[in-house]
């Protein structure tokens, strides 16, 4: 059982796909149990925010969870930080040009175990038309007998102004928008019958 868990930790770690070579498993988020979430630091406080609308996949190799992997892709425009006004500017051609790249998406290249029931993904997340490797350290929180798990999956704060995801750096400086963004990622998935 504990061996069992820890190949589909490795296996569930987060975002690639590529065919399925036979017998391996496939997962798929459940977008109404998951949430991607993130905040940034803005004046005194803290600008919360979410994605409503995303997928992905996981295709898990139990004989060798090494080539297990993990693809998402996250709609740019489903951006949600409780202000409508805020959104739009955020949708808008000044950050996201959710008319330009609509997606944001995640490919993993090497999935890593680091302990019984956590793993690192490392891959390539593309946002803006710029696409930079990270890595995401995953930890499975429950499993059902392998048939759903829920994940949290976490990083290094990302910074915005790698992708392209800044405005006026003037006007940001004076309120104090941080570059650093930190990124809070909860995953239910269920296997594919």
């Amino acid at each position: 059982m504990k061996s069992s868990r820890l190949l589909l930790a490795l296996g569930l770690c987060l975002v690639v796909g590529g065919a399925s070579a036979r017998g391996n498993e496939i997962f798929r988020f459940d977008p109404s149990r998951s949430t991607i979430e993130f905040k940034v630091r803005h004046f005194f406080g803290t600008a919360t925010g979410k994605f409503t609308k995303f997928s992905g996949t996981i295709d898990v190799d139990r004989e060798h969870p090494e080539k297990s992997s993990v693809i998402a892709t996250i709609q740019a425009a489903s951006i949600d930080t409780a202000i409508a006004k805020r959104d739009e500017h955020l949708r808008g051609e000044d950050f996201f040009s959710v008319g330009k790249y609509p997606e944001i998406t995640f490919k993993s290249r090497h999935v890593k175990q680091t302990g019984p029931s956590t793993g690192e993904i490392t891959g390539d997340l593309t946002m803006h038309g710029v696409t930079r490797t990270i890595t995401l350290h995953a930890q499975l929180l429950g499993a059902a007998e392998n048939q759903i798990s829920h994940w949290r999956i976490t990083t290094a704060p990302l910074k915005r102004g790698e992708f392209g995801l800044s405005w006026s750096k003037s006007v940001e400086a004076v309120s104090m928008i941080g570059d650093e963004v930190a990124v809070d990622i909860q995953i239910e998935a269920a296997r594919a019958k």
